[in-house]
């Protein structure tokens, strides 16, 4: 009989597998965001079904999307804790 085609999903749980030992190797405080970063993949999932499957440069990609993320969370503490920012301190408006 014929193969069956993996799904996006199994494609992406394969991935993720494979990234488990870059997330082992991450400081503590990154994991967390790391796993918000896939999470994100996760929720994301069934439209990325419809695209291309990821190609090799994944890690170049975690590592930007990861201090992406680390500038998001601090950006959102700063808010909830009404401290201004140094972009908006220094935009003299």
């Amino acid at each position: 009989m014929g193969r069956t085609v993996p799904t996006y999903r199994m494609h992406l749980e394969r991935i993720l597998s494979r990234w488990q030992d870059y997330r082992r190797a991450l400081r503590e405080e990154d994991r967390a965001l790391f796993d918000k970063v896939v999470n994100g993949a996760r929720q994301h999932a069934s439209a990325a079904g419809y695209t291309a499957h990821l190609d090799p440069v994944e890690t170049a990609f975690l590592g930007m999307l990861i201090e992406l993320q680390r500038e998001v969370e601090r950006l959102r503490v700063a808010a909830i804790a009404g401290r201004p920012t140094p972009e908006a301190e220094g935009s003299g408006s």
